[in-house]
């Protein structure tokens, strides 16, 4: 699958990556953009996994955040670089935070940031133990500094689109109208 769906020719010219906190969505809409554009999805910490042979919690646990930090930095960089041009990149909610990180994805990807509230993300990340930032601490809280920190970087990105507890196919369709709005308003310029 790498052959951009004719339909999206005209607004997709660069990797897209989604960008935001655990629980956004950044992977199953990423996912469900890439089919729909009929392109690549990548999950970047499942490739830091790969690259490691470890899982991102285990990353953390024994190396610490500044050391992931580093290999999720290379390892975007070698997505971005490496065929075939047009995919959907799922980063690791802290990876947009990063300033080299975010420099690279800006100058040379599309960043959708999927927004949530509070509610929904604890909603949706209550269930999971793959997260390290919150094992065995009171996810609300977590979420709500990691909200009060974070969303004013994420703002930086080129598409902002809001997300609810609604289907997929509803937020796919938000998405790709938001792409396709930034689209025309950038040849406007």
């Amino acid at each position: 699958m790498s052959d951009l769906n004719e339909e999206y020719e005209d607004f997709i010219d660069r990797p897209i990556v989604m960008v935001g906190l655990m629980g956004a969505g950044k992977t199953s809409v990423g996912r469900a953009l890439a089919r729909r554009l009929g392109i690549p999805f990548v999950d970047s910490d499942k490739e830091i996994e790969a690259a490691a042979g470890c899982s991102v919690v285990d990353i953390f646990s024994m190396y610490g955040e500044e050391e992931f930090r580093r290999v999720e930095q290379r390892v975007i960089e070698r997505l971005l670089d490496t065929p075939p041009a047009l995919k959907v990149i799922s980063t690791g909610e802290g990876a947009f935070i990063t300033p080299a990180v975010r420099e690279m994805v800006l100058a040379r990807a599309l960043s959708v940031w999927l927004r949530a509230d509070l509610d929904l993300l604890v909603k949706r990340t209550n269930s999971r133990d793959t997260r390290p930032q919150l094992l065995n601490a009171d996810s609300r809280k977590i979420l709500g500094q990691l909200i009060n920190e974070r969303y004013e970087t994420y703002a930086l990105a080129d598409i902002t689109v809001q997300t609810r507890d609604e289907n997929l196919r509803k937020t796919l369709a938000k998405v790709l109208n938001a792409i396709e709005d930034y689209s025309n308003n950038k040849e406007k310029e």
